[in-house]
């Protein structure tokens, strides 16, 4: 089935408007738009949404991202194109997208303390949380 299951943005769409104003505010965070849409797409490639993989790619494109980065984010670990504040933040989107295997260890928390503040760390799960959820409710609807 490819075909739209519910129209959730109609029939939920107070409460997407909430998660889309959540997205919005932190894309102007001081984590900068580039590093929260990276992080968006590497969330979107782990859960498989094609709408969001279009999306932000996209965005990253129109906001000026070289296609080296966007061709090797599937591979940012072992990728040179990549800075260790963005490594550490991938690293953490990974880790909370597989949340059920990872458990959010220490491994990934920890580069986060060199290269964030609290607020940016915390900022960073809720960017992460929320596209997650996006996710989820694109995939289960097949937007």
């Amino acid at each position: 089935m490819t075909s739209l299951r519910q129209p959730y943005a109609e029939l939920s769409g107070p409460a997407l408007q909430h998660l889309r104003a959540i997205k919005k505010l932190l894309e102007d965070s001081p984590l900068g738009r580039n590093l929260v849409e990276l992080v968006y797409l590497r969330v979107s490639q782990r859960n498989g949404c094609a709408f969001c993989l279009d999306m932000h790619a996209r965005a990253l494109r129109s906001g000026g991202e070289s296609p080296v980065r966007l061709d090797t984010l599937a591979g940012w670990r072992l990728s040179p194109h990549f800075t260790a504040r963005e490594k550490a933040a991938l690293a953490w989107a990974e880790s909370l997208t597989d949340i059920a295997s990872s458990q959010a260890d220490d491994a990934a928390y920890q580069p986060l303390l060199t290269h964030f503040s609290a607020q940016e760390i915390c900022d960073l799960t809720m960017a992460i949380a929320s596209m997650n959820a996006l996710n989820r409710l694109a995939i289960a609807m097949r937007q």
